[in-house]
């Protein structure tokens, strides 16, 4: 049994193998791609290599079911098992009750592929055993026996079972490394404020200040706030990087995905695409922080690319065998310069931009992509004497016990909710905060949807507070966060 990669999912695939009579040669069919179709090459010099030997007949190789397009070179130690079987070089019991994955070395060595933890996955729900190559992705699962095989060597000199060792050895948890943190960021309190809030509530966040105030830095330090992948987070995430051939040692260890992609990268780099399907940078992201910085610089088709993933969590990709669907909930962190110059609004040096370029460079961006951003965060340079006194501010241990309670809290408090029978979706305002809240949609002239995200902020600030109830004091602060005076502070 192998396996193909459709998005995340993976779907089994029967190797069928025939030896039979006619002019020789290997015919792979089951609407096989090129790498596949390469299979033909690599099995052949592999089996050799081993010390196996070719049929000098006509095979013919079929992955089933026939209708779905199979993509990977993870056929090739399916199909040698298959053409060893068939010929009788091996028992072909053992190539039975296991799915395989893994591309041969032209010496027969087996390599790993991508999609591993995916793949092992899929072999747990069928009830089968997993057999990939030694030096793959660990995979965390304990339901799932997990076997793995060096080289067709192994096979051609000790036989059949020896070739299989009795147990995945997966590479260990990375060394810890020296973490950043929101201590080492002179001033800048309230942007960590709203740092505590965005990682507390999965709240967007848009910084927009002039070069060299601390964006970037401020943003690269968001994960450390964030707390650690629960198991099944994990294994999500996971999925989705091995799928797409990234390092997942990092993941498996409990840290959270933080992406960085260039202002440059297209849209099939952001939500997806390509052949075979790839997940984007919205997906790598998922439970964890995509981080978009020179926001302005991105096209913008490719921006308002991410508009439904943020709505939906999802990226649904359309092609002409089929819909995918890769997972994309992640929190989004954004950072702008407000004008070309990038000095619009700052209080040292002036800007050379005329009104139509700051307001053409700020356009870029888009409303309908702004409106979806919960918290909007003009932020400054330090002056020298502040960064030179070496105070250190609030570290990221303090913002991340905030943020902890605050999930904690938001927990209990749904639990409770749920006991009273209401899904929580929409939560009663009390007079005061109520009035309060329709005041300052009309003077700020908010939209639904700004209503209704300014709320979500109000409930996140509640559950830092671990207060039951919104009050207007949360309301004013989302507010605050939500409208400025026009982006980049005029």
């Amino acid at each position: 049994m192998g396996a193909t990669v459709r998005g995340v999912e993976v779907v089994p695939v029967r190797v069928e193998v025939v030896v039979s009579g006619g002019l020789p040669g290997m015919a792979i069919v089951g609407m096989p791609d090129a790498a596949i179709q390469e299979a033909r090459e690599r099995v052949r010099a592999a089996l050799r290599a081993a010390g196996f030997s070719m049929p000098g007949e006509k095979i013919v190789v079929n992955l089933a079911p026939s209708h779905l397009r199979k993509t990977g070179s993870g056929f090739d130690l399916p199909i040698a098992l298959g053409i060893l079987a068939a010929t009788g070089q091996i028992d072909p019991a053992w190539a039975r009750d296991a799915l395989y994955v893994g591309e041969l070395s032209l010496d027969g060595r087996v390599r790993p592929v991508a999609g591993t933890l995916a793949c092992a996955i899929c072999a747990r729900r069928l009830g089968l055993d997993f057999v990939c190559a030694a030096d793959s992705d660990p995979v965390p699962l304990d339901d799932v026996r997990l076997l793995a095989m060096t080289s067709l060597v192994q096979a051609a000199r000790e036989g059949g079972a020896a070739a299989v060792l009795p147990a995945h050895r997966g590479r260990a948890a990375p060394a810890a490394v020296e973490a950043l943190d929101f201590a080492e960021v002179a001033g800048h309190e309230t942007a960590k404020r709203a740092f505590q809030i965005a990682a507390a509530g999965g709240h967007g966040l848009l910084m927009m200040g002039p070069p060299g105030s601390g964006k970037t830095m401020l943003a690269s330090r968001v994960p450390t706030i964030m707390p650690p992948l629960c198991p099944d987070e994990m294994l999500e995430a996971a999925v989705v990087h091995s799928v797409a051939a990234e390092p997942i040692d990092a993941i498996i260890a409990g840290q959270r995905p933080f992406r960085h992609p260039h202002h440059s990268a297209t849209l099939a780099g952001l939500v997806g695409g390509g052949s075979p399907l790839r997940p984007g940078e919205v997906s790598l992201a998922h439970h964890g922080v995509l981080f978009l910085d020179e926001l302005a610089e991105f096209k913008s088709s490719v921006l308002q690319g991410i508009r439904q993933p943020m709505e939906s969590g999802s990226v649904m990709l359309t092609r002409a065998d089929g819909n995918v669907t890769f997972p994309a909930r992640f929190v989004l962190v954004a950072a702008s310069n407000p004008c070309p110059c990038g000095y619009f609004g700052d209080e040292e040096r002036e800007c050379t931009c005329t009104v139509p370029q700051i307001r053409g460079y700020q356009n870029r961006i888009g409303g309908p992509l702004i409106d979806r951003i919960d918290l909007h965060l003009d932020v400054r340079r330090i002056r020298p004497a502040e960064i030179l006194e070496r105070r250190r501010g609030t570290s990221s241990a303090q913002l991340r016990e905030g943020v902890m309670a605050a999930r904690d809290f938001a927990s209990w408090r749904a639990s409770q909710m749920a006991e009273k029978g209401s899904d929580g979706s929409i939560e009663a305002l009390a007079d005061g905060p109520r009035r309060f809240m329709i005041a300052q949609a009309e003077l700020h002239a908010m939209s639904g949807r700004a209503i209704t995200r300014t709320l979500a902020v109000a409930r996140t600030i509640a559950d830092l507070a671990e207060s039951q109830e919104i009050e207007s004091a949360h309301i004013a602060e989302a507010v605050n966060f939500r409208v400025r005076d026009g982006i980049g502070g005029k």
